[in-house]
Protein backbone atom coordinates (compact mmCIF):
# COMPACT_ATOMS: atom_id res chain seq x y z
CA UNK A 1 0.00 0.00 0.00
CA UNK A 2 1.28 3.48 -0.89
CA UNK A 3 0.18 6.67 0.85
CA UNK A 4 1.17 10.12 -0.38
CA UNK A 5 3.11 12.21 2.14
CA UNK A 6 2.85 15.95 2.52
CA UNK A 7 0.69 18.37 0.48
CA UNK A 8 -1.67 17.28 -2.25
CA UNK A 9 0.00 16.18 -5.47
CA UNK A 10 -0.21 18.69 -8.31
CA UNK A 11 -1.49 17.73 -11.76
CA UNK A 12 1.94 17.53 -13.36
CA UNK A 13 3.26 15.22 -10.66
CA UNK A 14 0.16 13.04 -10.84
CA UNK A 15 0.70 12.65 -14.58
CA UNK A 16 4.37 11.72 -14.09
CA UNK A 17 3.90 9.04 -11.43
CA UNK A 18 1.70 6.03 -10.88
CA UNK A 19 1.25 4.51 -7.45
CA UNK A 20 4.16 2.20 -6.58
CA UNK A 21 3.37 -1.35 -7.65
CA UNK A 22 3.91 -4.25 -5.26
CA UNK A 23 5.40 -7.38 -6.85
CA UNK A 24 5.67 -10.46 -4.67
CA UNK A 25 7.72 -12.67 -6.98
CA UNK A 26 8.91 -13.39 -10.52
CA UNK A 27 5.67 -15.14 -11.47
CA UNK A 28 3.80 -11.82 -11.51
CA UNK A 29 1.24 -10.91 -12.72
CA UNK A 30 3.03 -8.01 -14.44
CA UNK A 31 0.10 -6.25 -16.11
CA UNK A 32 0.05 -3.35 -13.62
CA UNK A 33 3.73 -2.65 -14.28
CA UNK A 34 3.19 -2.53 -18.04
CA UNK A 35 0.06 -0.42 -17.64
CA UNK A 36 1.91 2.13 -15.48
CA UNK A 37 4.67 2.51 -18.06
CA UNK A 38 2.13 2.71 -20.90
CA UNK A 39 0.22 5.50 -19.14
CA UNK A 40 2.94 7.44 -17.33
CA UNK A 41 6.15 6.44 -19.07
CA UNK A 42 7.56 5.41 -15.68
CA UNK A 43 6.95 2.94 -12.88
CA UNK A 44 8.14 2.35 -9.33
CA UNK A 45 8.02 -1.25 -8.11
CA UNK A 46 8.62 -2.58 -4.61
CA UNK A 47 8.96 -6.05 -3.15
CA UNK A 48 10.14 -7.81 -0.03
CA UNK A 49 13.56 -9.40 0.32
CA UNK A 50 12.14 -12.74 1.40
CA UNK A 51 9.86 -12.84 -1.65
CA UNK A 52 12.67 -12.33 -4.16
CA UNK A 53 15.43 -14.31 -2.46
CA UNK A 54 15.98 -17.75 -4.05
CA UNK A 55 15.81 -20.72 -1.71
CA UNK A 56 19.22 -21.89 -2.88
CA UNK A 57 21.87 -19.24 -3.56
CA UNK A 58 24.05 -21.95 -5.12
CA UNK A 59 21.42 -22.86 -7.68
CA UNK A 60 23.17 -22.96 -11.10
CA UNK A 61 20.15 -21.24 -12.65
CA UNK A 62 21.24 -18.02 -10.95
CA UNK A 63 24.23 -17.68 -13.25
CA UNK A 64 22.28 -16.86 -16.44
CA UNK A 65 19.82 -14.74 -14.46
CA UNK A 66 22.55 -12.58 -12.93
CA UNK A 67 24.82 -12.54 -15.97
CA UNK A 68 28.01 -10.62 -15.28
CA UNK A 69 26.76 -9.84 -11.79
CA UNK A 70 27.18 -13.50 -10.89
CA UNK A 71 30.96 -13.15 -10.54
CA UNK A 72 30.45 -10.11 -8.33
CA UNK A 73 27.95 -12.05 -6.25
CA UNK A 74 30.32 -14.99 -5.79
CA UNK A 75 33.02 -12.67 -4.46
CA UNK A 76 30.73 -11.43 -1.68
CA UNK A 77 31.11 -13.00 1.75
CA UNK A 78 28.59 -11.26 4.03
CA UNK A 79 25.31 -13.26 4.01
CA UNK A 80 23.02 -10.23 4.23
CA UNK A 81 24.89 -8.38 1.48
CA UNK A 82 24.71 -11.46 -0.75
CA UNK A 83 20.99 -11.86 -0.14
CA UNK A 84 20.15 -8.23 -0.86
CA UNK A 85 22.33 -8.20 -3.96
CA UNK A 86 20.68 -11.24 -5.51
CA UNK A 87 17.11 -10.30 -4.59
CA UNK A 88 17.42 -6.68 -5.73
CA UNK A 89 18.97 -7.66 -9.07
CA UNK A 90 16.32 -10.26 -9.72
CA UNK A 91 13.56 -7.73 -9.03
CA UNK A 92 15.22 -5.11 -11.22
CA UNK A 93 15.74 -7.48 -14.15
CA UNK A 94 12.22 -8.87 -13.96
CA UNK A 95 10.73 -5.37 -13.91
CA UNK A 96 12.77 -4.33 -16.94
CA UNK A 97 12.03 -7.52 -18.82
CA UNK A 98 8.32 -7.31 -18.09
CA UNK A 99 8.32 -3.87 -19.72
CA UNK A 100 10.38 -4.82 -22.78
CA UNK A 101 8.76 -8.26 -23.06
CA UNK A 102 11.97 -10.26 -22.95
CA UNK A 103 13.43 -13.07 -20.88
CA UNK A 104 15.51 -11.94 -17.86
CA UNK A 105 18.47 -13.96 -19.14
CA UNK A 106 18.57 -11.89 -22.34
CA UNK A 107 19.15 -8.52 -20.67
CA UNK A 108 22.41 -7.56 -19.00
CA UNK A 109 22.94 -5.07 -16.18
CA UNK A 110 26.03 -2.89 -16.39
CA UNK A 111 27.35 -0.10 -14.20
CA UNK A 112 28.60 3.40 -14.84
CA UNK A 113 31.82 4.61 -13.13
CA UNK A 114 29.91 5.82 -10.07
CA UNK A 115 28.10 2.50 -9.68
CA UNK A 116 24.79 3.51 -11.27
CA UNK A 117 23.15 0.52 -13.01
CA UNK A 118 21.89 0.60 -16.57
CA UNK A 119 20.58 -1.86 -19.13
CA UNK A 120 23.16 -2.61 -21.79
CA UNK A 121 21.85 -1.76 -25.26
CA UNK A 122 18.66 -0.16 -23.91
CA UNK A 123 19.46 3.53 -23.89
CA UNK A 124 15.75 4.41 -24.12
CA UNK A 125 15.17 3.09 -20.60
CA UNK A 126 16.66 4.42 -17.36
CA UNK A 127 16.60 2.48 -14.09
CA UNK A 128 17.30 3.07 -10.41
CA UNK A 129 17.56 0.78 -7.42
CA UNK A 130 17.25 1.14 -3.65
CA UNK A 131 16.89 -1.18 -0.68
CA UNK A 132 16.57 -0.76 3.06
CA UNK A 133 15.88 -3.42 5.68
CA UNK A 134 13.67 -5.95 3.83
CA UNK A 135 12.30 -3.51 1.24
CA UNK A 136 13.48 -3.65 -2.38
CA UNK A 137 12.69 -0.71 -4.67
CA UNK A 138 13.10 -0.28 -8.43
CA UNK A 139 12.39 2.75 -10.61
CA UNK A 140 12.14 2.59 -14.41
CA UNK A 141 11.40 5.29 -16.97
CA UNK A 142 11.47 5.74 -20.71
CA UNK A 143 11.21 9.54 -20.42
CA UNK A 144 14.70 10.46 -19.27
CA UNK A 145 16.37 9.86 -15.89
CA UNK A 146 14.97 8.38 -12.70
CA UNK A 147 16.23 8.02 -9.15
CA UNK A 148 14.55 6.25 -6.24
CA UNK A 149 15.34 5.98 -2.55
CA UNK A 150 13.73 4.41 0.51
CA UNK A 151 14.27 4.70 4.26
CA UNK A 152 12.38 3.45 7.29
CA UNK A 153 9.88 6.20 8.06
CA UNK A 154 10.87 6.26 11.74
CA UNK A 155 14.64 6.14 11.20
CA UNK A 156 16.11 8.45 13.88
CA UNK A 157 17.79 11.44 12.25
CA UNK A 158 16.85 14.50 14.25
CA UNK A 159 19.27 15.61 16.94
CA UNK A 160 22.07 13.31 15.81
CA UNK A 161 23.94 15.88 13.77
CA UNK A 162 22.27 14.69 10.57
CA UNK A 163 20.83 18.13 9.91
CA UNK A 164 24.31 19.61 9.63
CA UNK A 165 25.32 16.99 7.07
CA UNK A 166 22.11 17.09 5.05
CA UNK A 167 20.37 20.45 5.27
CA UNK A 168 20.95 23.74 3.51
CA UNK A 169 20.51 26.93 5.58
CA UNK A 170 17.05 27.36 4.07
CA UNK A 171 16.05 23.79 4.97
CA UNK A 172 17.28 24.22 8.53
CA UNK A 173 15.10 27.29 8.93
CA UNK A 174 12.00 25.64 7.49
CA UNK A 175 12.51 22.48 9.54
CA UNK A 176 12.59 24.58 12.69
CA UNK A 177 9.09 25.84 11.82
CA UNK A 178 7.61 22.33 11.71
CA UNK A 179 6.00 20.85 14.80
CA UNK A 180 8.59 18.89 16.78
CA UNK A 181 6.69 15.60 16.55
CA UNK A 182 6.73 15.84 12.73
CA UNK A 183 10.26 17.14 12.30
CA UNK A 184 12.08 13.81 12.11
CA UNK A 185 9.68 12.52 9.45
CA UNK A 186 10.27 15.72 7.46
CA UNK A 187 14.02 15.17 7.68
CA UNK A 188 13.68 11.56 6.49
CA UNK A 189 11.64 12.86 3.55
CA UNK A 190 14.35 15.40 2.69
CA UNK A 191 17.01 12.71 2.88
CA UNK A 192 15.18 10.39 0.48
CA UNK A 193 14.46 13.23 -1.96
CA UNK A 194 18.14 14.16 -2.02
CA UNK A 195 19.21 10.56 -2.47
CA UNK A 196 16.72 10.08 -5.31
CA UNK A 197 17.80 13.29 -7.08
CA UNK A 198 21.50 12.44 -6.69
CA UNK A 199 20.91 9.00 -8.17
CA UNK A 200 18.92 10.42 -11.07
CA UNK A 201 21.79 12.71 -12.07
CA UNK A 202 24.32 9.93 -11.56
CA UNK A 203 26.18 11.49 -8.63
CA UNK A 204 25.18 9.36 -5.65
CA UNK A 205 26.90 10.51 -2.47
CA UNK A 206 29.52 12.46 -4.42
CA UNK A 207 27.12 15.42 -4.55
CA UNK A 208 27.13 17.23 -1.19
CA UNK A 209 23.62 17.34 0.22
CA UNK A 210 24.19 20.80 1.71
CA UNK A 211 24.62 22.23 -1.81
CA UNK A 212 20.99 21.71 -2.86
CA UNK A 213 17.69 21.33 -1.09
CA UNK A 214 13.93 20.92 -1.06
CA UNK A 215 11.30 22.71 0.93
CA UNK A 216 9.68 20.49 3.59
CA UNK A 217 6.41 22.29 2.97
CA UNK A 218 6.43 22.79 -0.80
CA UNK A 219 3.28 21.97 -2.71
CA UNK A 220 5.08 21.73 -6.06
CA UNK A 221 8.35 20.06 -5.08
CA UNK A 222 11.49 21.26 -6.83
CA UNK A 223 15.21 21.46 -6.22
CA UNK A 224 16.21 24.62 -4.36
CA UNK A 225 19.51 26.43 -4.00
CA UNK A 226 21.02 26.70 -0.49
CA UNK A 227 19.25 30.05 0.03
CA UNK A 228 15.87 28.64 -1.04
CA UNK A 229 15.84 30.05 -4.57
CA UNK A 230 14.55 27.72 -7.32
CA UNK A 231 17.23 25.45 -8.73
CA UNK A 232 15.35 23.38 -11.32
CA UNK A 233 12.45 23.89 -13.69
CA UNK A 234 9.43 21.91 -14.83
CA UNK A 235 11.59 19.28 -16.49
CA UNK A 236 11.95 17.71 -13.03
CA UNK A 237 9.16 16.03 -11.08
CA UNK A 238 9.39 14.65 -7.53
CA UNK A 239 7.12 12.48 -5.43
CA UNK A 240 7.23 11.05 -1.91
CA UNK A 241 4.93 8.39 -0.50
CA UNK A 242 4.69 5.87 2.30
CA UNK A 243 5.03 2.21 1.28
CA UNK A 244 3.75 -0.64 3.45
CA UNK A 245 3.06 2.00 6.13
CA UNK A 246 6.70 1.64 7.16
CA UNK A 247 8.95 3.17 4.51
CA UNK A 248 9.35 6.67 3.11
CA UNK A 249 9.95 6.41 -0.63
CA UNK A 250 10.96 9.30 -2.89
CA UNK A 251 11.25 9.44 -6.66
CA UNK A 252 13.04 11.99 -8.84
CA UNK A 253 12.20 12.05 -12.55
CA UNK A 254 13.83 14.15 -15.26
CA UNK A 255 11.91 14.48 -18.51
CA UNK A 256 14.60 14.68 -21.18
CA UNK A 257 12.08 15.45 -23.91
CA UNK A 258 12.68 12.17 -25.70
CA UNK A 259 9.01 11.86 -26.46
CA UNK A 260 6.80 8.95 -25.50
CA UNK A 261 8.35 5.80 -26.95
CA UNK A 262 5.40 3.51 -26.38
CA UNK A 263 6.91 0.53 -28.17
CA UNK A 264 9.17 -0.95 -25.51
CA UNK A 265 9.28 -4.51 -26.80
CA UNK A 266 12.77 -5.95 -26.91
CA UNK A 267 12.48 -6.57 -30.64
CA UNK A 268 12.24 -2.82 -31.11
CA UNK A 269 14.54 -1.51 -28.39
CA UNK A 270 17.32 -4.09 -28.10
CA UNK A 271 19.57 -4.95 -31.01
CA UNK A 272 19.50 -8.68 -31.78
CA UNK A 273 23.26 -8.73 -32.28
CA UNK A 274 23.78 -7.32 -28.81
CA UNK A 275 21.57 -10.02 -27.30
CA UNK A 276 23.68 -12.66 -29.03
CA UNK A 277 26.86 -11.03 -27.76
CA UNK A 278 25.53 -10.95 -24.21
CA UNK A 279 24.59 -14.62 -24.38
CA UNK A 280 28.08 -15.46 -25.61
CA UNK A 281 29.70 -13.44 -22.81
CA UNK A 282 27.71 -15.17 -20.09
CA UNK A 283 28.11 -18.56 -21.69
CA UNK A 284 24.41 -19.29 -21.30
CA UNK A 285 21.41 -19.24 -23.53
CA UNK A 286 18.86 -16.88 -23.46
CA UNK A 287 24.23 0.66 -3.54
CA UNK A 288 24.00 4.46 -3.25
CA UNK A 289 24.75 5.41 -6.79
CA UNK A 290 22.20 2.79 -7.84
Amino acid sequence: MAITLGPATDGRTAEAFARPVRMSGPEGPWERVREAVARHGSVVVHGRLEEWLPDDLDDPRLRPLLGRDHARFQAMTHPQVRSRFVASRLLLKHVACAVIEAAPESVELAYKPGGRPYLRGLDQIDISLSHTENLLLVGLTRRGWIGVDAEAKDRPMLGLGTENQVCTPYESRTLAQIAEERRNAALVRLWTLKEAYSKAIGQGMRFRFTEFGFSPQDRNVQVLRPDGAPGTGEEWAFHTCLVDRAYTVSVALFDAGFGDSRDTAAATMLDAGLIAALVDETGEAGDRAE
